[in-house]
């Protein structure tokens, strides 16, 4: 089932096409990574799903209905990259403002603000100063005024900025655990290891428009180079095979690259037949950080061949 559905969405500015027909959708309860480098049309993307733009052409359907702001609203939980908070309130007056204006009563508010304060080990914060807090301490409220009201859509933009590695994995396993809970989650970052280790399916944007979509599996299958690591006790010789090139040696490992018509199969036979001692073997997948430069880079390379070209 769909969560959200976003069909040819576009956003122009002026001559700029900030979001240019983009379509994709995400299923309740995965985590999804929206990513793209520096403009590529992200921020406009995410305020378009959370009602802060209207697109100019296109659909969004939130929740198997056409996407109404003023309503649906109370059912997204958007925590911005950039602070979004008050800075002189207090952090708990702030939490409860925030949480009655998504629809919470004062004491449902007073309630999720406890159990959350007590979960992120927040609880002598209560009458601090936003302006009092280092970064990580207000990412980790924010985290909280995004969150609390139990939304059906969590939009978290760059949520690990400014925390420490303790928070960092604190605020990762409750990501985890609202996913598990039937949360939607939509993951911005430019930490591609983290989106590895977090998302179940990407998009990536760049300079307006989808080049990418998938499960973050399929895609590193899709992009792989038929490269093999194998570990051997020792190194022979000499090695010569038609079915494999060496790329790399690395003391005892080698780098390979499998042939078109090569397999696995025969590169460890290869080995055996050598008398040689192999003590692990196995395929070299691109991280998705690898397959972002080669997209980007590649995307860039085109447009400035077609612009020469005009």
């Amino acid at each position: 089932m769909h969560l959200l559905q976003l069909s040819n969405l576009k956003k122009y500015y002026a001559t700029q096409k900030a979001v240019d027909d983009v379509s994709f959708s995400i299923e309740q309860g995965s985590i999804f990574g929206l990513l793209g480098p520096n403009g590529a049309g992200k921020t406009t993307l995410l305020r378009m799903i959370t009602g802060i733009f209207y697109p100019d052409a296109g659909e969004i359907i939130f929740n198997d209905k056409k996407f109404d702001p003023l309503n649906d609203n109370l059912y997204i939980g958007y925590m911005p990259e950039e602070r979004g908070l008050y800075k002189k309130m207090k952090i708990g007056e702030q939490a409860l403002y925030l949480a009655r204006l998504k629809g919470l009563s004062k004491s449902d508010a007073m309630d999720k603000i406890k159990f959350w304060f007590t979960r992120l080990g927040m609880e002598s914060w209560w009458n601090k100063k936003v302006e009092d807090l280092s970064k990580g301490m207000s990412q980790k409220l924010q985290f909280v005024t995004t969150v609390l009201h139990e939304p059906k859509l969590i939009i978290l933009d760059e949520p690990f900025s400014g925390l420490d590695p303790v928070n960092a994995n604190l605020i990762k396993d409750e990501i985890f655990e609202l996913a598990k809970k039937g949360s939607t989650i939509i993951f911005s970052t430019h930490r591609m290891e983290q989106v590895e280790e977090i998302c179940d399916h990407i998009v990536l944007i760049n300079q307006g428009k989808k080049i990418l979509d998938g499960s973050v599996q399929t895609i590193k299958q899709q992009f792989k180079e038929n490269l093999f690591r194998i570990q051997l006790a020792s190194l022979p010789m000499s090695i010569n095979h038609p079915s494999f090139d060496v790329v790399k040696r690395n003391d005892n490992h080698l780098t390979l690259k499998i042939n078109e018509n090569g397999t696995s199969n025969e590169v460890l036979q290869y080995f055996i037949n050598e008398n040689c001692q192999v003590e692990a073997f196995n395929e070299i997948l691109p991280s998705l950080n690898e397959v972002f430069i080669r997209l980007v880079e590649g995307t860039k390379t085109s447009r400035q061949f077609q612009t020469v070209s005009a």
